[in-house]
Formats: structure tokens, C-alpha cells, sequence
């Protein structure tokens, strides 16, 4: 970056959206730099002073070399010239620096990084440059990778301005209509907590698009989920993996309560972080005050699966939204489901369903990762092609849908509805 050596407003360094994919590499990634100098800058070094001091013959640092050391600032190296103390003192380094030229006046950074119009212009064009990232990455195919990491960088850049200040929890209320009428409507309230800083695996802590959209499409036909009266009236078991805020469980359940059948279902909400099965809890209780044991809520290792109850029963229906974000998980789930899910019977139980969906994200880390779950689920027509008769999990329907006004993640292309279940020739 070159900026004379020092940032420029954001309204007058990032380049104009509506002109972005003639925008190069070299030019996005010089104003993702000015952004980050200006509000994030790197923490500045101690400075170093060496004083000629002849009346002492060893070399001494100022910090206590009883404190364990980190290794930054002790790397001491043999000096033939005995008669130097080094001394390292930390000086805050200014944040005002003088012009160069006479006549110049004197450029003060606090000013510019507290101008609030600047700083609201770089998230908005953070925000708007990540939803139209799609478009600039694929001007220039030779640079794909260059420009998918300058997307990230974007990401992480917005996502630093999010956690400058303390995120609060947000409690969500939900309305979805049962049977597709408004007047009749199932009721969900949530915890949405803050996402833990550094920590990846706290995603559950808040609901996910994917979850939404699948708890509303259950509420409107839950025969199609084997969740109206018919399916329901003789009980069964219903596991949610990577429940986070429990969205699909919870709907799940008072679906059953409009039919009278909650009592007699099973249904477990699992998640792996303690602090999503904590806040998983809180949601469950807030739902439902007068029924304590309508959700059992337990922890869930996918790598590392554990048969012990209540996991030593087959489900009946599984669900999971928006659990494949990583390359290893798809695997990982498939491996769960094979041991969670009812088989049919020789004497003719039909077998149980998973209903998986996931969110579809073009661009940044994630890009590409919903489709491990067609290349780990077979479809139900190759498997049948097999002649095989064992029983394997495959994918019997699958839907794109897209994306709905006011949800989800700019990175959210659309979502992909999976009904897996079993399968032989």
C-alpha cells in the first residue's frame, strides 16, 4: 500500500461498487489494507535504544529474567563490544504525525479513525463488496484463489468491526404458520447469544438461516416430515445433530403438541460446545415451562460417536441444519446417521428419514463444501444400480431453494434440502 506512507479516508480510497469487477487485484487489496491500517494497525514494537555506558563489562536487559520469557524480546546474541547496555523501553509510538513539508499541517490519525460518516462508509462497502464478491472473482479466472483470499480478508475485516464493541445477546421470536394458515401459527422464542471471540465452534450459539427455513417449511407440512397426526400417534424418536439454538427441535416439538403426541415422543437435542448445550438448555426451558422433559438435551461428538443412552435406540427422523462446514464433516455425519437411523424390517416398519439442509456459499472458506454431501450420499437410483442387498444410506429427493428477503448471510447463495434415507436394490 502506498498511501503516502500513512491511511487515507475510506471515501476516498475504496473503489466505487458499481464499477467493481474493472477494479484489479492489486487495487481491492490496497484499500482492504488502508482499512485495516487505519482501524486495526498492528501493535507497535518497543523501541530499542543502545547506550555506551564503559564502566560495565556485560550486557544486561531491563525486563526480569526471573519471569518466564516469551521469546520476542530476549534473543540476546555474544557482542564483542562488552561495554554496551541495552536497554528496551516500550514508548507508545504518537498518533499525531507532522507534515513534511513546511506549510504541511500536522495529520492526526485519532481524528480520522473516530470520524463515525468514515468508519460507517468502510462497513457499508465491506458489507455490499462481500455480496457482490461473486461477480469481481469470476472477472478474472487466472486470479480466482488471489481474489477468493482478498474476499476472506474482506470478511475478517467486517467481522473485527462486529466485535470491536460487546456483542449483547438478542432474544428471537418466530412465527410460522401451521398448515400454511397465518391465523394459526407455532411460536418459537430464542436465545441468540454472542459468538465467542476466537472461538470457531461457538457457532451454535445463534440460528442459522438454513434452520429457519426448514423449521417454517416443517410447520407448514408436517406430513411431509412425518410430523402430523398420522405419523405420530404411536410415538417415535427424533434427533437433531449440531442443534445450536435448538430451532428445529423446538418446532419440532410443538408441532407434536398441537397433535397431543409430544408425550409420547423421544426427542434429543445434541451439540458438541458446552456453552451452545448451555444456552440449548436455556431455549428449551423458555419454550417450554410447563413440560420439563419435553427435550433431552445432550452432547454429541460426531468424530467420536458414543452409543450410550439415549443414543442406543434408533431414530425415527433425524434433522441437522447448516452442520457441513467443514470438508471432514459430511463424512462424519453420514457415519452418525448409519448408526442413528431406524432400518426397515423384515416385517415391514418402514425405516427412518434424515432431513438435512444446508446453506450454499459460492465464495470465502466455505465455498464449495455443501457439495461433499452428494459426493458422501449416493443417490437412491445409483444405489439400486449396485444390485447390492445391503441396506445404504442415500439421497431419495433433493430441492434448492433460494434465498428468502431479510435472511441469511450475504455469503448465502441459496440452501439445498436433502431426504435421506435407506436404500437397497
Amino acid at each position: 500500500m502506498n498511501y503516502n506512507n500513512r491511511p487515507v479516508p475510506p471515501t476516498s480510497s475504496l473503489p466505487p461498487l458499481n464499477r467493481l469487477s474493472a477494479h484489479s487485484l492489486s487495487q481491492v487489496t490496497n484499500a482492504l489494507d488502508n482499512i485495516r491500517i487505519l482501524y486495526f494497525p498492528p501493535p507497535s514494537p518497543p523501541r530499542r535504544y543502545s547506550l555506551r555506558n564503559r564502566a560495565l563489562q556485560h550486557r544486561h536487559l531491563i525486563h526480569d529474567d526471573s519471569v518466564p520469557d516469551s521469546g520476542y524480546a530476549s534473543a540476546e546474541e555474544d557482542d564483542e563490544d562488552t561495554g554496551v547496555v541495552e536497554e528496551v523501553v516500550a514508548i507508545p509510538v504518537s498518533s499525531s504525525v507532522e507534515g513534511e513539508g513546511d506549510g504541511e499541517e500536522p495529520f492526526d490519525i485519532d481524528v480520522l479513525r473516530s470520524d463515525t460518516f468514515e468508519r460507517a462508509f468502510a462497513i457499508k462497502w465491506l458489507t455490499a463488496f462481500a455480496a457482490r464478491a461473486d461477480v469481481w472473482i469470476s472477472t478474472s479466472p487466472i486470479e480466482e484463489d488471489e481474489r477468493t483470499q482478498a474476499v476472506d480478508d474482506a470478511a475478517n475485516i467486517l467481522a473485527s468491526f462486529v466485535g470491536a464493541e460487546p456483542e449483547q445477546a438478542l432474544t428471537r421470536a418466530f412465527s410460522f404458520p401451521f398448515l400454511g394458515s397465518k391465523a394459526d401459527t407455532i411460536e418459537v422464542e430464542l436465545n441468540d447469544a454472542p459468538l465467542l471471540s476466537g472461538d470457531h465452534t461457538s457457532v451454535g450459539l445463534q440460528s442459522w438461516a438454513s434452520s429457519i427455513i426448514l423449521s417454517e417449511r416443517m410447520c407448514a407440512q408436517p406430513a411431509t416430515f412425518r410430523l402430523d397426526a398420522n405419523s405420530s400417534r404411536n410415538g417415535g424418536r427424533i434427533l437433531e445433530l449440531g442443534s445450536g439454538t435448538g430451532l428445529l427441535s423446538i418446532s419440532a416439538a410443538k408441532i407434536l403438541q398441537r397433535y397431543g403426541a409430544l408425550e409420547n415422543t423421544t426427542i434429543v437435542a445434541t451439540d458438541f460446545h458446552p456453552d451452545v448445550l448451555a444456552n440449548l438448555r436455556r431455549n428449551v426451558d423458555t419454550n417450554f415451562t410447563s413440560f420439563h422433559n419435553a427435550i433431552d438435551v445432550r452432547c454429541l461428538d460426531w468424530e467420536y460417536l458414543d452409543l450410550a443412552a439415549p443414543f442406543d435406540k434408533p431414530f425415527d427422523i433425524i434433522l441437522a441444519a447448516d452442520v457441513v462446514y467443514h470438508p471432514s464433516h459430511a463424512a462424519w455425519i453420514k457415519a452418525c446417521v448409519y448408526s442413528l437411523l431406524a432400518k426397515p424390517t423384515a416385517t415391514g416398519a418402514i425405516g427412518g428419514v434424515f432431513w438435512l439442509i444446508v446453506a450454499l456459499r459460492a465464495s470465502g472458506r466455505h465455498e464449495g463444501v455443501a457439495d461433499t454431501v452428494n459426493d458422501v450420499f449416493p443417490s437412491a437410483q445409483d444405489v439400486r444400480l449396485t444390485m447390492s442387498s445391503e441396506w445404504e444410506l442415500a439421497v431419495l429427493h433433493q430441492q434448492r431453494l433460494e434465498r428468502q428477503g431479510g435472511i441469511g448471510r450475504a455469503d448465502e447463495g441459496g440452501y439445498k434440502l436433502f431426504e435421506i434415507g435407506w436404500v437397497r436394490s
